[in-house]
């Protein structure tokens, strides 16, 4: 993947993750050169262990003695992925020939200054659908291949970033070529966008840091701090995102932050504002026509930093109070500890190891009857591909599209931002998971790579799959003589991707009973807002805080393909009728019957769940029917907690996020209309890369190849019980597909593990197990899957938490494929 050689707003205004090649915080001297070029003393030498995680061959650590090897089967995936990442020695052929382009004008990163062109990404082109099914379901050759490049383009005054795709490959001076990469995009520009940042990495901190410097005074008086660009600074500038871009200027509305010291172990930063921002004009690359446009303090708006200064030292000026770092900033254990809690918790085990199959070169995976592709990008991090069960595809493609945070506040700060996560990507900040609280002891690991500044990174174990069993069956049943219950148990894949100052639990699980659901869930620190005059948008949550009030939401594509291709959405409604039948005597009855419709073209496709959730909505081929006549489909439903942003036609966001305006959205799949948001809409408000509204033109959604656009997320004000960091237990948002009559019967009844107990007269008289494993029996025979020695009632394995190891680097230009090493793009 392509990340920033600059710095990025989000990334400044968290203050937590630090892209050392691409930003810095706005305390420190900026620096446009990462670590890992510069610094020899930061690449660590690999072991031969490392190096098979970096080259695809998946590691298995030494942990803890389990009943059985935790390993996932290893099997072979029927057909190659045509969505998995390029190799190393893909990447790096590419970025060689790249150099060799004068056209390009590049520069390596390590060289590169504010007026130079970069590569920002190398990963690989997705395919079109139709290539990819025509290989996948039948006899074609794989999609060819090629590379997805994004090009930072700053050798100029429009500064901009450029799509391109590059290919064939393997890379061949006679056949392979480069062009822009337009049809995805709304937007008519040859596929590129302008770049608000490109002067970031200096002139901005430099602009900053000047700012802060003609108030020291006043810092140093309020707060016996400055924000100078000095290495004893103890404060941060940083704002808005993205920038206002009306009337032609690019403006900036910037506001100081306590930083953490490191004294405590936690990030707060953005847990310490302290109430006093300024406006700045930055449009254009010129700095010195970069001019102040004001300041505001407890809610009075000053012009000029003059008059600022003048009211600061007047008589009477009400100065109010910090906000500072303490142990309410820390995220470590404090206070009483609760009655037991010192002794080892309830602990998941899997004692005949792990149940599901795993490709690790094609990222295939199968577990019962399901089986997918694993795809992973720069932008999104983790997508699947090709959901199957018992062979028959349900959904092409299932994966996230763009996250939003949208805030709102009395002050510019808050009421400017809206962040677009994309611009950041999630797949950099998927970092390595940690056993036993992320996941199972007993899960099975995948890695993830991105691509940053000529060097392909490697998150070791960023992925995770395992078995879990609910704490309630999945089916149950008592009568006069029998009981009957089944355990619920169902699959999971993970990853955790750490985008500013929020971690992001994304969670696809898979049900016996052939349902899927999609989870997330969000803790980490809160942006927060100073408390002045600011009661209408948050509650007051510790001594000058406000909790900003915020709305997360995250769009997913699921591209159907019920039996097929040639699907439509149909709407089964329980609604109130007064009805009179002919055993009613002619007297009406207020009751309820069923409405059935289908949604007809794009004019309707875009709704919200029904009040009451009194409407199904099923994806059906409706030339398929059961044998009882009903169409055979998947039923669409909330998990829990979806939700649609608030804010009616954003001032911040414009055309760029369009796709949030609805809980549904549906549209016919085209290649063309691939994505619902591009990582660079923030950088052209009102005219994005692609504006997601251009999708709906009245075309016909009956017995097409559709695609719904699905919003989970959750309307956020922070309360004092956000303090350290929110909490996943209710910061949580969900959507499932259930079969409907697609399926003659429950699924879930092929399960061996249930058990039907027979009783009477006060005992039980049979207990049938239909043939599952006998735990029991297996115990007391030493050929059995456990041994004496390794009992239900052993000590719980806990992994090694010493052996997390970070990112695992390798340099693609020039390229060095036998000297990897560490360097950890993180929290910092």
């Amino acid at each position: 993947m392509g990340l920033f050689d600059i710095l990025s707003p989000r990334a400044v205004a968290s203050c937590i993750l630090i892209l050392s090649s691409l930003a810095q915080d706005v305390a420190a001297i900026p620096s446009a050169k990462s670590p890992w070029v510069r610094n020899a003393y930061a690449k660590k030498k690999m072991t031969d262990h490392v190096k098979r995680a970096v080259y695809g061959t998946h590691v298995t650590r030494s942990e803890p003695e389990l009943c059985a090897d935790s390993v996932a089967t290893s099997i072979k995936a029927p057909k190659s992925n045509p969505w998995k990442h390029l190799a190393d020695y893909e990447t790096a052929a590419v970025v060689e020939w790249m150099f060799q382009q004068p056209d390009l004008n590049l520069t390596t990163s390590d060289e590169a200054g504010s007026w130079d062109n970069t590569i920002q990404l190398v990963e690989a082109m997705w395919p079109n659908k139709t290539d990819a099914l025509a290989y996948i379901d039948g006899t074609a050759q794989p999609p060819v291949k090629y590379a997805h490049v994004v090009l930072n383009n700053r050798a100029t005054e429009d500064a901009h970033y450029a799509d391109i795709i590059v290919g064939p490959l393997p890379v061949d001076n006679a056949t392979t070529k480069w062009e822009p990469l337009t049809f995805p995009w709304t937007k008519q520009n040859g596929g590129k966008v302008r770049n608000l940042d490109a002067d970031t990495d200096i002139l901005y901190g430099q602009w900053l840091f000047k700012i802060g410097a003609e108030i020291a005074d006043i810092t140093k008086d309020l707060w016996n701090a400055t924000a100078m660009g000095m290495e004893n600074d103890t404060l941060a500038i940083w704002g808005i995102d993205p920038l206002w871009q009306d009337d032609g200027k690019i403006i900036r509305w910037d506001t100081f932050w306590r930083t953490a010291s490191g004294e405590i172990a936690g990030d707060g930063g953005t847990l310490m504002p302290l109430g006093l921002y300024f406006s700045s004009d930055v449009t254009g690359r010129d700095p010195s026509k970069w001019k102040i446009e004001g300041w505001l303090y407890n809610s009075i708006f000053y012009e000029t930093t003059e008059a600022f200064k003048e009211a600061y030292w007047s008589e009477g000026f009400v100065k109010l109070p910090p906000n500072d770092e303490g142990l309410w900033t820390g995220t470590d254990h404090k206070g009483d500890v609760p009655a037991r809690d010192t002794a080892h918790p309830p602990t998941m085990v899997a004692p005949a190891g792990n149940r599901f199959g795993v490709d690790h070169e094609e990222q295939y995976v199968e577990w019962m009857d399901f089986t997918f592709y694993i795809g992973f990008t720069r932008d999104v991090g983790m997508t699947l591909y090709d959901i199957r069960y018992k062979g028959q595809r349900l959904i092409y493609e299932l994966g996230l599209q763009e996250a939003l945070a949208h805030y709102a506040g009395n002050d510019p700060m808050n009421s400017g931002t809206a962040y677009l996560d994309t611009f950041y990507g999630f797949g950099p900040f998927a970092f390595e998971l940690v056993k036993g609280y992320d996941c199972p002891a007993h899960a099975h690991y995948l890695n993830s790579t991105f691509y940053v500044s000529e060097t392909s990174h490697t998150h070791v174990d960023s992925i995770c799959l395992f078995e879990y069993v609910s704490d309630f069956p999945i089916q149950r049943h008592t009568t006069t003589d029998y009981v009957s219950v089944t355990k619920n148990t169902y699959f999971v894949v993970r990853y955790v991707s750490t985008v500013g100052n929020y971690d992001y639990t994304f969670t696809y699980s898979f049900f016996l009973d052939g349902s899927i659901a999609v989870e997330v869930r969000a803790s980490g620190y809160i942006q927060s807002a100073y408390f002045a005059n600011n009661e209408d948008y948050g509650y007051k949550i510790h001594d000058a805080l406000s909790g900003s009030m915020h709305d997360h939401v995250l769009n997913f594509k699921a591209d159907f393909d019920v039996l097929g291709t040639n699907n439509s959405v149909q709407f089964v409604s329980m609604v109130p009728v007064s009805k009179s039948y002919p055993w009613s005597k002619g007297k009406v009855r207020n009751t309820m019957a069923i409405e059935r419709s289908f949604l007809e073209n794009e004019d309707q496709g875009r709704f919200n769940w029904a009040p009451n959730s009194a409407t199904q909505v099923i994806v059906v081929n409706e030339e398929e029917k059961n044998k009882y006549g009903e169409y055979r489909g998947y039923r669409v439903l909330p998990y829990t907690g979806a939700a649609h942003l608030t804010v009616k036609n954003s001032t911040n966001l414009a055309n760029s996020c369009n796709w949030a305006g609805y809980d549904v959205q549906v549209s016919v799949r085209k290649d063309t209309e691939y994505k619902s948001a591009h990582p660079w809409n923030s950088q052209d408000v009102h005219d994005p890369p692609i504006d997601f509204d251009k999708y709906f033109d009245g075309e016909n959604l009956r017995g097409e190849d559709l695609v719904l656009w699905l919003n989970l997320g959750m309307h956020h004000i922070p309360h004092s019980g956000d303090l350290p960091n929110t909490v996943m237990t209710t910061a949580h948002s969900g959507i499932q597909f259930m079969p409907s009559n697609y399926f003659e019967g429950d699924e879930s009844r092929k399960t061996v593990n249930q058990v039907r107990i027979n009783y009477a007269d006060g005992h039980a008289t049979n207990v049938v197990t239909f043939g599952q494993f006998d735990m029991k029996a297996a115990a007391k025979s030493e050929e059995g899957t456990c041994s004496k020695t390794c009992k239900l009632d052993f000590t719980p394995a806990d992994p090694a938490h010493e052996k997390y190891m970070g990112d695992i680097v390798v340099r693609k230009f020039p390229f060095d494929p036998n000297n990897p090493y560490f360097e950890t793009i993180g929290i910092s």
